[in-house]
C-alpha cells in the first residue's frame, strides 16, 4: 500500500504544482536553449521551460519522506544521492540560463562532481558492509552462482606486502559503484537526444521501477488464494 500511496502522492504533487511551476519558469524566461548543431526539428523546443527537474525532485522526495521507512539506511542514502545529483543538475541548468546558451557546466567539471558524490555513496556502503548490512559481491544476471567480491580481502591482511596496500582492496568496489551511479545519471539524457529534455525516458524508467519496487517488496508475490490450504500456498 505504501507504493500505491507514494505513487498517488507524487501524481498529486505533479498535477497541482506542475502547471504553476511551468508558468513561473516562463514568467522568469527560464527556457531551454537548443544546441545549434542539433536537428532542425529540435529547434521548435527552444524556450521550453528548463529546471523542470525541480518538480521531479519534489514529486520524488516528498512521497519518500511521507511513505518510506526513514530508519532504513538505504532509503536515506538514496535521498542523499537524489539531492546531490539534483544540486549538480540545478547548477548546470542555472549556468545555461544565466549565460543564455546550451552550455552549463563543462563535461569534466560535471563528471568530477558526479564521481565525488558517487564515492561518498560507495564509502557509506563499505561502512555498512563492515556490519554485514550490505554485500560487496557483484551479481551477474542469469548467473546466480557467479558473484565475485569487489573488495579484495587478501589485500586487507596485515601480512600482505607489509600491510601497506590495504587501500587498494577497495578500488574495484569504488570504481564499479562510481561507474554504475554516474552512468545511470547520464544515461537518460544521452538516450533522450541532443536537447536535454529527458522526461520521456524518466517516465518509462520510473514506471518500471515502480512495478519492480512493488513486486520485490511483496513477499506474497505472486499472490495466492487465501482459501488455498495446500502446503505450497502456506510456504
Amino acid at each position: 500500500m505504501r507504493t500505491v500511496y507514494a505513487s498517488l502522492t507524487a501524481m498529486f504533487l505533479a498535477l497541482v504544482f506542475g502547471p504553476w511551476l511551468i508558468s513561473k519558469l516562463r514568467e522568469l524566461q527560464i527556457g531551454q536553449y537548443i544546441r545549434e548543431e542539433g536537428p532542425q526539428n529540435h529547434q521548435k523546443k527552444a524556450g521550453t521551460p528548463t529546471m523542470g527537474g525541480v518538480l521531479i525532485v519534489l514529486s520524488t522526495l516528498v512521497p519518500t519522506i511521507l511513505w518510506a521507512d526513514l530508519t532504513n539506511k538505504f532509503v536515506l542514502l538514496t535521498i542523499f544521492s537524489l539531492l546531490a545529483f539534483a544540486a549538480i543538475g540545478f547548477i548546470d541548468d542555472f549556468a545555461k540560463v544565466s549565460q543564455r546558451r546550451n552550455l552549463g557546466l563543462t563535461a569534466k567539471r560535471k563528471i568530477y562532481f558526479q564521481v565525488f558524490a558517487s564515492l561518498i555513496v560507495a564509502i557509506v556502503l563499505l561502512v555498512m558492509a563492515t556490519s554485514s548490512a550490505y554485500s560487496t559481491q557483484f551479481v551477474f544476471p542469469f548467473l546466480k552462482h557467479f558473484r565475485p567480491d569487489l573488495v579484495i580481502h587478501s589485500l586487507l591482511s596485515q601480512s600482505t606486502f607489509g600491510g601497506h596496500l590495504w587501500p587498494l582492496a577497495f578500488v574495484p568496489f569504488l570504481f564499479a559503484t562510481a561507474v554504475v551511479i554516474v552512468g545511470s545519471s547520464n544515461a537518460v539524457n544521452l538516450t533522450d537526444g541532443l536537447d536535454g529534455l529527458a522526461i520521456g525516458c524518466t517516465v518509462i524508467a520510473a514506471g518500471a521501477f515502480t512495478v519492480l519496487t512493488y513486486v520485490s517488496s511483496n513477499f506474497r508475490w505472486p499472490p495466492t488464494s487465501k482459501f488455498s490450504t495446500s502446503p505450497a500456498s502456506e510456504n
